[in-house]
């Protein structure tokens, strides 16, 4: 099932930010990614000392914590009738993220999302993001709705 959900993520392969779920229940979603130390945007942030910037690590987090969960939600809920041939489309209604540690090519991070609810296709979740000695890097509340648009991928 999670590979299924992988699947149906519209973003390409310099914009996808998901290597692997290992968990995805109806409550939580848990997952990794490892920052790729040739990815575009460390030439120049900084340029000679590249930090991972903090709006690629909001993106992580949506799209591991809010974006593979609200598909799975999506997709199991049979009363909001979403066809699985088409394409699902993400929009982030709101975050707030706090940062705590800097995220350095090459390093692996797993992010840990919990359910605050979901109703009328409406996702908010509670999301962490901690390095491989679990230490925290960023916590927010994220939340968002997932459209279903034909042709999106081509």
């Amino acid at each position: 099932m999670k590979n299924h959900i992988l699947n149906h993520l519209p973003y390409k392969s310099s914009f996808r930010f998901v290597d692997n779920i290992s968990r995805l229940t109806e409550d939580e979603v848990i997952g990794d990614f490892t920052l790729k130390e040739d990815a575009f945007f460390y030439e120049d942030h900084f340029a000679g000392n590249p930090i991972t910037p903090g709006v690629i690590i909001t993106e992580i987090m949506a799209q591991i914590g809010l974006v593979v969960m609200g598909i799975f939600l999506i997709l199991k809920d049979t009363e909001l009738n979403f066809d699985e041939d088409n394409d699902l489309f993400p929009l982030l209604t709101s975050t707030n993220v706090e940062f705590f540690k800097m995220v350095l090519p090459g390093q692996k991070v797993t992010v840990v999302s919990k359910k605050q609810y979901f109703r009328f296709g409406k996702l908010k979740c509670n999301v962490e993001m901690v390095d491989s000695s679990g230490e925290l890097i960023a916590k927010g509340i994220f939340s968002g709705i997932i459209k279903q648009v034909d042709g999106l991928k081509k």
